[in-house]
């Protein structure tokens, strides 16, 4: 039997990972992730293993909030957000307008001064290829970056001072400005698409003339790379149309 093709992303066209988040200690005492935001995507996880939490900063404060085996937490666009490990904590990421976050949408709290050097961000946000040990240094130094100057934004939120956090977000923008053009073309050709498409079956539903269900089809998928270094933790990533692949910022 001949299997179809996919000309089709994931439902809604989301992205979709898993990720086992680190077990590494940063300067503050916590295990996790790299604190980062995305700019235009709202992210979700589900959680499937494990212990843990997620600490956000917002415009509402700082907030702490459990994850455990069912839970599901979401944080729209400009909500900081690192993962913190609790005990093998193991959760599934969907991700609103995929390809998106890969094409540098999400943007890590590393200080200041290399959020204003585009080049400087991108050589200390990009890791060699692999899965080796000098790939996990390289992830860690990241993530210990990206700590530093989250710790100094939620200090600062916590005692009453949104200052930092707002010129974060500022910053964070000035430094993707370039990258919109591409990013709306990813998203007309995937989330816009999707919507589109919907829209145009309700229209055949309404006239009477629901010929396009003759192309029903099922579709199947293994990831295709196990155990990537994200930017929360290791990660099964899926190489399909509309799914999450490996993150490139640019």
């Amino acid at each position: 039997m001949v299997k179809p093709a996919l000309p089709h992303p994931l439902p809604g066209a989301v992205g979709l990972s898993h990720l086992s988040a680190y077990d590494w200690e940063a300067a503050d005492g916590v295990c996790g992730g790299s604190p980062h935001l995305h700019l235009v995507c709202t992210e979700a996880y589900v959680v499937t293993g494990g212990r843990g939490a997620v600490q956000t900063l917002s415009p509402d404060g700082y907030r702490e909030i459990p994850l455990e085996p069912g839970s599901v937490a979401w944080f729209t666009p400009g909500t900081v957000h690192r993962m913190v490990q609790g005990g093998d904590l193991r959760v599934t990421v969907l991700m609103q307008n995929s390809g998106l976050p890969e094409a540098g949408d999400a943007v890590f709290t590393f200080p200041p001064d290399v959020l204003a050097d585009a080049e400087r961000y991108a050589a200390e946000a990009t890791l060699p290829p692999g899965t080796g040990p000098d790939t996990a240094a390289a992830a860690r130094r990241r993530r210990d970056l990206a700590v530093e100057g989250y710790v100094s934004l939620r200090e600062a939120l916590v005692a009453g001072d949104n200052g930092p956090y707002l010129e974060f977000q500022r910053a964070a923008a000035r430094l993707v400005r370039a990258k919109v053009p591409k990013w709306q073309e990813l998203w007309r050709a995937g989330a816009r698409a999707t919507a589109e498409r919907t829209g145009a079956q309700l229209d055949a539903l309404e006239a009477g003339e629901p010929a396009y269900l003759g192309e029903a089809t099922a579709y199947e998928a293994e990831p295709t790379r196990v155990g990537g270094f994200g930017m929360c933790g290791r990660r099964d990533e899926y190489n399909l149309p509309g799914t999450t692949l490996p993150y490139q910022g640019e």
